[in-house]
């Protein structure tokens, strides 16, 4: 690499770092506006949010503020609450770890960009390219990792709502109201129903302070967005604002979610066969036409041989 090459690399990473970190303290400045801002409309003694109450140190939480401002750039539609809760991260230390992790991988973009430059792997030009593709992944990993843990959470909790059925099932029919129901499943039910469990407790918290068990169930079936659960819980609230027997319904819902189910593995099985056939014309029908077929090509083979050297 020439002068002119090694002048013009140095003076686009300088740029980058400019811009990545005054983009993030303008990010971070701009929080701190808001939380000053709402603290005076609020009152001075208005609290803090949960996440930063989690430690007491403050560039921690200055990172957490800068994370926040970047979750409300990238997501316009506030999706971001929900795919929390879905993901079981609404306590204080997870928020702050996942609002810490998004405004660091900004920052390791610029140090992998940095490393990749001293290590002569983005020579040129080229750097532009290796640093526009590592800031679009500081931004959108942050957001998949989050997504994928909701959506491997939502799976574990539709395994567990057939189980919730039957045990639903048993303790209405010992005459169990549905917040005795609750209470019974979150005692007593936390080593069978791990995920249902814990949403369960966040429920009779809900109920304790005063809330409606309609609007409770509601919103819990809105946020984890199980279409099996959300079910059951329609169910459920159908027989506290109207009352009858609850055992049939859910009988019919249990039906109703195993015929699903059923029509859900018959399509599984039909796409592994489907795949299985395709391995099977490609490997195993080769080796079968050789195993048959080779004897007979080989004394075929041999004759036209022995008539070729008897001419």
């Amino acid at each position: 690499m020439n002068a002119a090459g090694f002048g013009v690399v140095v003076a686009v990473a300088i740029v980058l770092a400019a811009v990545t970190l005054s983009l993030l303290f303008v990010l971070g400045l701009r929080s701190r506006q808001d939380n000053r801002l709402k603290r005076r409309v609020l009152g001075q003694d208005a609290p803090v949010e949960d996440y930063e109450q989690a430690t007491a140190n403050p560039a921690v939480q200055g990172l957490a503020r800068t994370g926040k401002s970047v979750e409300q750039w990238v997501d316009k539609d506030g999706e971001t609450p929900r795919l929390l809760a879905q993901a079981g991260w609404r306590g204080s230390e997870r928020r702050l770890i996942f609002y810490v992790f998004q405004a660091l991988m900004p920052l390791l973009a610029l140090l992998v960009l940095m490393a990749l430059w001293m290590l002569g792997k983005a020579p040129g030009l080229s750097i532009v390219v290796y640093a526009f593709v590592l800031f679009s992944l500081s931004f959108l990993v942050p957001r998949w990792v989050l997504r994928s843990a909701a959506n491997a959470r939502r799976a574990r909790i539709a395994r567990e709502v057939p189980l919730l059925l039957h045990l639903l099932v048993l303790l209405f029919e010992a005459g169990l109201s549905i917040r005795q129901a609750f209470a019974s499943i979150v005692r007593d039910g936390g080593g069978v129903l791990p995920e249902l469990g814990s949403e369960f407790e966040m429920v009779l918290r809900q109920l304790e302070a005063g809330a409606e068990t309609g609007e409770v169930l509601k919103s819990l079936g809105e946020a984890m967005a199980v279409d099996d659960l959300s079910g059951v819980l329609a169910v459920l609230r159908q027989v506290d604002r109207y009352g009858g027997e609850v055992r049939g319904p859910l009988l019919e819902t249990m039906s109703l979610i195993e015929e699903r189910r059923g029509l859900e593995l018959r399509e599984k099985v039909n796409l592994i066969s489907g795949r299985m056939t395709v391995v099977m014309v490609l490997f195993f029908f080769p080796a079968l036409l050789i195993f048959v077929a080779g004897p007979a090509v080989i004394s075929l083979l041999k004759a036209l041989g022995a008539v070729s050297g008897a001419r």
